[in-house]
């Protein structure tokens, strides 16, 4: 028998939102009050981080949800000195809920000389106390490989599934699915095989890091509605740019999928004066005010997925279940109406 046990939850400042909607969450799906074990964390006037636990947490089974967004330093050091806290008030079991993995981008060496910073800070939460993490869409899937603890890499393509098939009902004959590189193809065609649609690759090269020299579409785009899938979408250059050059080879829409809105610099401007229709991004990483304003971004929530994923871990079934429809679907029954 699984041991059933109350898991808490406890927020930094990278996320709070998230954390709040999945308590709520989870309080609707064991049909009692869940709320966020209450605390402070702040910095002082040198910016040094402080972090106090006000409640009585020994014993207990601890999530700590804490993106390491931006600003990434800043709240990869809130997750560590927040899982000391806990460390050192005797939590049972620590589990870093980390919706969006920040340096997951420096995941190898790109040239002589240079870091894999993924790989440090992944022991830098490991050696802090963490005995678990569940992220989403890692950049890189063998970051997984970089922990010598558990690992849960839920997908966000199973709730984008469900929402193209209730935004684009009577449509999906003409839809068609673009990764925006060749490195992104296995993820774009784990979307195109849910939804049973054809795929096509914008191949891109570069002259130097930020800079696209060329943009070639393979697939045949004419006529289609395309989606382009991705997991980051920084500073939207290269996304508008996809979205050009599948319009100049005849497609007749584009819109966007892409799981963390990091949302750097002109981003929302580049993505409001893009030829694209809209661009949908998920709460993993807290969305600022323009990017709430804006007409054709839309967030879609992962706080359902993630609230069952926790109660799936604290009571030692299956995660990999939520990768189902028939699993997932009951979950955001509704959520979309209303998106």
């Amino acid at each position: 028998m699984p041991r059933i046990t109350e898991p808490k939850l406890i927020s930094g400042n990278a996320n709070r939102p998230l954390a709040e909607a999945m308590a709520r969450r989870m309080s609707i799906y064991t049909g009692h009050s869940i709320d966020l074990v209450s605390g402070r964390v702040e910095q002082f006037a040198d910016q040094e981080i402080f972090v106090e636990v006000y409640d009585n947490v020994r014993g207990e089974d601890m999530f700590i949800i804490q993106p390491t967004s931006n600003p990434a330093n800043d709240n990869l050091m809130e997750l560590l000195i927040i899982t000391d806290a806990l460390r050192r008030s005797s939590a049972r079991s620590i589990t870093a809920v980390i919706p969006y993995f920040g340096y997951a981008r420096q995941d190898r060496r790109t040239k002589a000389r240079t870091p894999i910073s993924a790989k440090l800070v992944a022991n830098l939460i490991t050696q802090a106390g963490v005995e678990r993490v569940l992220t989403v869409d890692l950049h890189a899937a063998q970051i997984q490989g970089f922990f010598d603890i558990p690992v849960d890499n839920l997908y966000a393509s199973p709730v984008f599934a469900l929402d193209i098939e209730h935004h684009f009902n009577g449509r999906r004959e003409d839809l068609m699915i673009v990764s925006p590189d060749v490195g992104g193809v296995a993820r774009a065609r784990e979307l195109a095989k849910r939804i049973d649609r054809p795929l096509a690759i914008v191949d891109k090269r570069r002259e130097k890091p930020g800079e696209v020299a060329e943009m070639t579409v393979i697939g045949d785009v004419s006529g289609k509605t395309c989606i382009i899938v991705d997991d980051i979408v920084d500073s939207a250059g290269t996304l508008c740019k996809a979205a050009e050059v599948l319009v100049e080879n005849g497609a007749r829409e584009v819109h966007a999928y892409i799981t963390h809105g990091v949302m750097s610099g002109p981003a929302v401007e580049r993505v409001q004066k893009s030829v694209m229709k809209s661009l949908v991004i998920t709460d993993t990483i807290a969305a600022r005010e323009e990017v709430k304003k804006a007409d054709n971004i839309r967030v879609v929530p992962m706080a359902p997925l993630l609230a069952q994923a926790l109660l799936n871990i604290s009571r030692g079934t299956s995660v990999s279940s939520l990768f189902d429809h028939e699993t997932l679907a009951p979950i955001y029954d509704g959520l979309f109406a209303r998106n």
